[in-house]
C-alpha cells in the first residue's frame, strides 16, 4: 500500500449513465430558461427523472403563488429529461411536440418536484407523464407529453 486514497466516483442520482446524465445536465439545465428558473435534477434512473424548481419569488404571478406558466415549463424540461433517460440511444436533439397539463392546486411559496416517468419509448417519440408537487407531496399539476429525440 501506498497510504494513498483512493477517491471513488461521484455517485450518480439513480444510478443512469453518465452520457445521460451530461446530457440532461449540461444541455436541457443549462439552458437559458432552465437556469433562470433555477431548474435541478434530484434523481435520474433510465426512464424517470425528476427536477427540482426552488421556490423564487421571481417566478410568481400573485403573491407567493408560483406561475403556471413555470410550471408548465418545469413539466417540459422534466419530460425532455425523462425521455432522454429512457431513450435506445443517447440523442443529438429532441423538442417536446406535444404538452397538456391540469394544474390541481396552487403552488403557494414553496419549492416544487416534477416525476416524469416515461410511459411509452419508440425509436424516437416517447410519451412521458409529470407529476408536479410540492416538496411536502401535495399535488399541484399532472401533465402528459409527447417529446420527439433525434
Amino acid at each position: 500500500m501506498s497510504g494513498a486514497i483512493e477517491e471513488s466516483p461521484p455517485e450518480l442520482p439513480g444510478g443512469l449513465d453518465p452520457e445521460r446524465i451530461a446530457v440532461i445536465e449540461e444541455r436541457l439545465l443549462t439552458s437559458p430558461v432552465a437556469e433562470r428558473l433555477g431548474l435541478r435534477l434530484a434523481e435520474a434512473r433510465p426512464g424517470s427523472v425528476t427536477l427540482c424548481l426552488p421556490f423564487d419569488p421571481a417566478n410568481v404571478t400573485v403573491g407567493t403563488m408560483v406561475h403556471g406558466g413555470v410550471i408548465a415549463t418545469l413539466a417540459d424540461v422534466a419530460a425532455v429529461s425523462a425521455a432522454v433517460s429512457g431513450a435506445r440511444m443517447v440523442p443529438k436533439t429532441g423538442a417536446t411536440s406535444n404538452l397538456s397539463i391540469g394544474f390541481l392546486s396552487p403552488a403557494q411559496g414553496v419549492t416544487l418536484l416534477a416525476e416524469a416517468l416515461v410511459l411509452r419509448a419508440g425509436a424516437r417519440q416517447h410519451v412521458v407523464r409529470v407529476s408536479i408537487a410540492t416538496d411536502e407531496g401535495k399535488a399541484v399539476a399532472e401533465a402528459l407529453a409527447t417529446v420527439v429525440l433525434g
